[in-house]
């Protein structure tokens, strides 16, 4: 039931659907619109669930992956930047559930730039090979070896 009911004598009018039932008083309408055959509690259940994670979504392409200002006033410039923000936010949602698992999975690009990306390392180039030198006490260091295994692990194997 809505919270605030109308004064007498006085039309309120709502940005939204509602229905009044006599004495019980004004409700809000709501409707699912679904393809999946779930049973309409379960579904009202499932719904309920996913409550915030659309929103989630949005902050990260707003806000870590700079979705949130686009960088001209052309539509094919912004269309490119938003395709290229996505890919990033797809790829990033890819890595974090297949290389790093774990609570990885739901954290925020500033902790995973934090803990992996912006790690200080030595780049050298020697014998036709670029190696990456970490140090050995960094507490980041095991963590990167790991995400490199599960990394090599996804390629698949020679063919034939």
């Amino acid at each position: 039931m809505l919270a605030e009911q109308p004064l007498p004598d006085i039309q309120l009018e709502f940005p939204f659907a509602t229905m009044t039932f006599g004495e019980l008083g004004t409700y809000k309408l709501h409707a699912l619109v679904t393809n999946r055959e779930l049973d309409g509690a379960e579904l009202i259940a499932w719904h309920r669930k996913r409550c915030g994670k659309s929103e989630e979504a949005h902050a990260v392409m707003r806000n870590d992956l700079a979705g949130g200002i686009l960088p001209s006033a052309r539509f094919g410039r912004n269309a490119a930047w938003w395709t290229i923000m996505l890919l990033a936010f797809h790829l990033n949602a890819l890595m974090k559930r297949l290389a790093l698992g774990g609570w990885w999975v739901t954290a925020r690009m500033k902790a995973i730039r934090r803990h992996i990306v912006c790690v200080a390392a030595r780049v050298v180039a020697h014998a036709r090979q670029v190696v990456i030198r970490l140090s050995h006490s960094h507490p980041s260091t095991g963590l990167i070896h790991e995400v490199r295994h599960r990394i090599r692990a996804l390629a698949p194997g020679p063919s034939g």
